[in-house]
């Protein structure tokens, strides 16, 4: 909580639900990220929170953006950054999105698949591309499965396929997982794509960009790794890896920028004992899972939440959002606790939720709207 949202917060306009980022914030993250490593080229990872206020804000920085779909290459076209400076990272794209990100002058795209390489070929001839590595998500809170990925001897063909497609083999990247804990990830994972690295040399392909992704987390309920611990590992394994021949290095932060500039404020809907849990309340809010919280899918990512100004002794609490699904509740086996006084009509603030909250918003389930943004 900066002074800046407290201010705001505590001005009493807001109603409920609602977003409220400072955008000062994120300016210090960014930064931090900077210095941590100096030598990594920064593309924002869009999907954390794609609003133009964000957006404009990093590209005023020296950002680059990493962008999952069209859609989000426009918003970024839109805040003036350039084609050059956006990497369309998704694995898994349409031919019409390609083209067109293509034809508006991206001309770097993720792949991790003969039949996705072959698509790049045909909508984007010449373009450059990178392979995307499977690797260990161990130590990450908020994991991404089998989905992409691929072997390091899979990688190495497809990159060779990629030249004879008349396509650039441009490098490999990977993903450690989001809210990445451990610096041992990354290490292993700059490990094996040095190995792809290494292959491909040997067979008079010179891959040039090593995009070491996402996954920087930030400080929730527990403490993390200082940036500065994940940029000396990473470096260090750099440079164990590759020597002085240093490939082009980039990263994709997007929770570790913007996440710790956000807090939502939240009313409470009902606060009430129920037979089958009379040792806990359950307290409703009017933002749940489908409001934005869809992070708290098994109680992954585990929010602060306090309720200012009230006082008295804390009880245990269930948290539920306001849906009539049943799956809307955030969380019951992690232990919270609120103020035994809560009741209908009282604010609470979730803390650190400026990253995905807004992006995984729905659109109106139930009738219910997704949060108002403000950004400070």
């Amino acid at each position: 909580m900066t002074p800046k949202l407290a201010r705001f917060i505590d001005s009493g306009v807001l109603a409920t639900p609602a977003i409220v980022i400072d955008l000062d914030r994120i300016a210090a993250n960014f930064g931090a990220l900077r210095e941590a490593l100096p030598d990594a080229a920064i593309y924002y990872a869009v999907k954390a929170n794609p609003a133009a206020p964000v957006l404009d804000r990093l590209l005023g920085l020296g950002s680059r953006f990493d962008a999952a779909s069209i859609e989000e290459i426009r918003a970024c076209l839109a805040v003036g950054a350039a084609p050059s400076a956006i990497s369309f990272g998704n694995t898994v794209k349409k031919s019409s999105a390609i083209a067109e990100a293509f034809a508006s002058g991206v001309d770097l795209f993720a792949f991790d698949s003969d039949e996705e390489l072959a698509k790049i070929a045909a909508a984007a001839p010449g373009a450059k591309v990178y392979c995307r590595l499977a690797v260990s998500q161990d130590g990450a809170d908020w994991p991404l499965s089998r989905k992409f990925g691929t072997t390091g001897a899979h990688a190495r063909d497809l990159l060779i396929t990629a030249r004879d497609l008349g396509l650039i083999p441009h490098g490999v990247s990977f993903h450690v997982g989001s809210q990445q804990t451990g610096v041992g990830a990354y290490q292993t994972a700059i490990g094996q794509a040095a190995m792809v690295f290494s292959d491909l040399r040997a067979r008079g392909i010179d891959l040039r960009l090593l995009n070491l992704g996402g996954g920087f987390p930030t400080r929730y309920r527990d403490d993390i790794p200082a940036i500065g611990t994940f940029g000396d590992a990473i470096m260090t394994s750099v440079r164990a890896h590759f020597g002085n021949d240093l490939p082009d290095l980039l990263i994709e932060p997007g929770r570790a920028v913007v996440a710790d500039a956000g807090v939502a404020v939240t009313e409470v809907v009902l606060a009430c004992t129920r037979r089958e849990d009379s040792d806990r309340r359950w307290v409703y809010l009017d933002i749940g899972r489908f409001g934005g919280l869809a992070e708290t899918e098994g109680e992954a990512i585990k929010y602060a939440i306090t309720a200012p100004g009230l006082t008295g002794p804390d009880a245990p609490a269930i948290l539920a959002g306001p849906s009539c699904d049943g799956v809307d509740v955030m969380y019951r086996d992690t232990p919270y606790h609120l103020p035994a006084s809560l009741k209908s009509g009282d604010r609470i603030l979730i803390h650190d939720t400026g990253a995905y909250v807004t992006s995984y918003a729905s659109q109106g389930f139930n009738g219910f709207l997704p949060p108002q943004e403000h950004y400070l």
